[in-house]
């Protein structure tokens, strides 16, 4: 049996108050200056994920710093952090690790992780975007929106999953809007778009007025705070939210009943999965990261998957390929983890249809 390990953290220091209910009633600032000394913690033992070929067990294992410490503290801090949370699963018996959320995006995308520690690492960025865009297309054809005359939009493109899921869309759409703050490097995204596929992609930093003209977004960005409100969407919408602290505001699923918002990157693990974690999925649902590094042990492939800032089209078809030989598969939909029954996504697409005949 290969075991695996995945690195989670405190999204905001809300987060530390189930490990440590006393920070509840302590400021903020204070409660972020004393995670910087904290010790990696082994947060739980996850048991029972089970394919028809093999099995695994393994752990999460957390860094304390949270998502704005991650951006905000010296880089070299920050990695230094990581990569003894990294030891930490090595004594555990880890033999692959998998970097969750900004673990995953400080520096240079876990590559100086890997050389500093004996084991395999993995961002699981090339699952998330399968699953991702895998949803997405269920998504629009729920709501009768055909991708191929759509309004796409990719918010955070220039980044490795949001350039790679702009080059797989652009194959399977005509319509095609690139969203990010650097120019230079959206010019060269767009540009290996035209070369591969023929498709002109547009770009834009200006993300409010291309979002309301979308038919179909895909978001994840880096951001700490949300980035789409309400006001920001038209009617019949379908947004993919990949991105963890998430991009869309909770505000959108309490006025909007006419745009339909669905977690990118959520699977069924195999087998009888515990986590001995509330992350807030019930059991036996993962993110697609922390599926990733399943996958992994599970196939043997001890190795250096997805890191870097560049992901192929060619990775996120040999982990599609692994993820279906070992019974992984997207769990339907859920927005702000909740399950979304076909039901409800019925009812979205009437009020979609309701508010677009009114004008």
């Amino acid at each position: 049996m290969h075991r695996f390990a995945f690195m989670i953290h405190p999204l905001g220091t809300s987060d530390l108050t189930r490990k440590f209910p006393v920070s509840r009633f302590l400021p903020p600032g204070l409660v972020e200056r004393v995670t910087r000394y904290l010790p990696p913690l082994k947060a739980s033992h996850i048991t029972g994920v089970r394919s028809p070929h093999a099995a695994t067990e393994g752990w999460f294992v957390a860094c304390p710093l949270t998502t704005r410490q991650m951006l905000s503290l010296p880089e070299e801090f920050v990695i230094k952090r990581i990569i003894q949370t990294g030891r930490l699963a090595e004594k555990l018996g880890a033999e692959i690790l998998g970097l969750g959320a900004m673990t995953s995006v400080v520096g240079d995308a876990g590559i100086t992780v890997a050389r500093n520690l004996n084991i395999a690492v993995t961002t699981g960025n090339s699952y998330t975007v399968a699953t991702a865009i895998e949803a997405t297309e269920k998504a629009a054809a729920m709501m009768d929106i055909d991708l191929k005359r759509a309004e796409v939009a990719i918010v955070g493109a220039t980044g490795s999953i949001g350039a790679v899921c702009a080059k797989i869309l652009a194959r399977r759409c005509r319509y095609l809007t690139l969203i990010a703050r650097n120019e230079t490097k959206l010019q060269r995204l767009a540009g290996e778009i035209k070369d591969a596929t023929g498709l002109q992609a547009r770009i834009t930093s200006h993300s409010r007025e291309t979002l309301r003209r979308a038919d179909v977004i895909v978001t994840v960005t880096s951001a700490v705070d949300t980035i789409i409100e309400p006001e920001d969407l038209k009617p019949g919408a379908v947004v993919c939210d990949v991105a963890r602290p998430r991009d869309v505001s909770r505000r959108v699923a309490e006025v909007r009943d006419d745009v339909l918002v669905i977690d990118g990157g959520v699977v069924e693990v195999p087998g009888e999965a515990n986590f001995n974690l509330n992350f807030g999925y019930p059991s036996g649902l993962a993110y697609a990261c922390m599926a990733e590094t399943m996958i992994l042990a599970l196939e043997g492939k001890i190795e250096n998957f997805t890191l870097g800032r560049e992901l192929t089209v060619e990775q996120i078809d040999t982990i599609n390929r692994l993820a279906a030989k070992h019974g992984f598969r997207v769990a339907g939909f859920r927005s702000f983890e909740l399950p979304v029954p076909e039901a409800r996504v019925a009812a979205i697409r009437e009020q979609a249809r309701l508010r677009a005949a009114l004008g």
